[in-house]
């Protein structure tokens, strides 16, 4: 007995043509991070692979310690900044590997979706 045939439909760009593009959801976290002003001046403070503590980012950037705790957390969620504990206080430096991996799966999804022209 022959097995019936299912049908699929044809993918957007005709016969063969690859699969949509898929943002990971790294990639994604690290969109979000990087979309805040604010958070991108955070960001300035680390060049150079300084540690700062979220006090020291609160009064450089004339922030309060709250404000400033959640956007460090939403860079350290989006890979861009790293942290360790040393007993009460918590250091934040940069992530460098981890916006390696990032920018790499931001360039390789804009190469599959959008190719430079030739």
């Amino acid at each position: 007995m022959v097995e019936p045939v299912e049908k699929v439909a044809p993918a957007p760009g005709g016969c063969g043509a690859a699969p949509a593009a898929q943002l990971g959801a790294g990639a994604r976290e690290f969109l979000k991070a990087l979309a805040s002003e604010q958070r991108q001046q955070m960001l300035e403070l680390f060049a150079g692979g300084i540690e700062l503590t979220v006090g020291t980012v609160a009064e450089r950037l004339g922030v309060g310690q709250s404000n400033a705790s959640q956007q460090l957390a939403l860079l350290r969620r989006g890979g861009l900044l790293t942290s360790r504990r040393d007993g009460k206080q918590v250091f934040y430096r940069i992530d460098s590997a981890a916006v390696d991996r990032s920018l790499a799966e931001l360039r390789a999804y804009l190469h599959t979706c959008c190719p430079p022209g030739n």
